[in-house]
């Protein structure tokens, strides 16, 4: 990462046990160090035991990142940036999609299935994101598993982080009977018109799509590795974590650009 991003980023770590006196063995790594071995991993998309010897034992990078993960700094980020571009820090309206993916040969089979619709063998990711694109949600369920069914846990997980959510934009999949009236939720189905042929630019589901599409830039998201498929939630934080990091150090502005034009 360069310098302008270490400084984004470096507040956001928690302060080490021993530097306040708590106690603790002193780390041997810089938190930056490990950092990039992480995006680096993401980024290219290389085992975790494949690291270039210029990064810290693959074994300690690893552990850095799933307690990063866990102690839910990668969602601050994501609050940094909504400040950045005027948002309030509570989102009220959101956006949720899906995509499958290809698994590779060492998932289990009780945690990959075939999507009949999109001709996929493998998981399935779950993306709820704000007006930005910014990810407020994420869930890794098998490909065989239906949007609909698959949504009401995740917008109870969303519902629970972001108790301003008001209102869910969805696609056609999932229409019907969804959200629980405890949820407190008002679910708007954007439909296709039968009528339309070619590309089109749908309203509000355009955000989540360009989402999923920036996901796939990170080759580590490009098929499915992850054995547990909470990993791979992991997986996508650290990704959209890295353009993040990029876009906070950049010129205001660059998550509110319009819809593309349809051709």
């Amino acid at each position: 990462m360069t310098e302008a991003e270490w400084q984004v980023i470096r507040p956001l770590l928690p302060v080490p046990a021993w530097l306040e006196g708590r106690g603790g063995r002193p780390e041997g790594y810089c938190h930056r160090v490990m950092l990039d071995a992480v995006r680096y991993m993401v980024d290219n998309g290389v085992k975790w035991a494949n690291l270039p010897a210029d990064f810290p034992p693959y074994r300690r990078v690893h552990a850095f990142g799933r307690r990063w993960q866990v102690t839910g700094l990668l969602a601050e980020l994501h609050d940094r940036v909504r400040h950045k571009e005027g948002r309030t820090v509570d989102p009220t309206a959101a956006i949720v999609d899906s995509q499958s993916v290809r698994a590779a040969a060492n998932i289990p089979r009780s945690t990959s299935g075939w999507d009949g619709g999109k001709k996929v063998g493998g998981r399935k990711r779950h993306l709820v994101v704000d007006c930005l694109g910014l990810v407020l949600a994420v869930a890794v369920t098998a490909a065989s598993v239906q949007d609909r069914d698959a949504a009401v846990p995740l917008l109870e997980r969303l519902r629970k982080l972001y108790f301003s959510i008001r209102l869910v934009w969805a696609d056609g999949g999932y229409a019907g009977r969804l959200v629980d009236e405890k949820l407190n939720l008002t679910l708007d189905i954007v439909r296709r018109s039968d009528d339309t042929t070619g590309f089109v630019v749908l309203p509000r589901r355009w955000v989540v799509e360009r989402t999923l599409s920036r996901l796939m830039r990170s080759r580590r998201l490009v098929r499915d590795y992850e054995t547990l498929p909470a990993m791979h939630e992991a997986m996508v934080l650290w990704s959209m974590t890295t353009l993040m990091s990029g876009r906070l150090v950049g010129p205001p502005g660059v998550f509110s650009r319009r819809a593309p034009r349809a051709r």
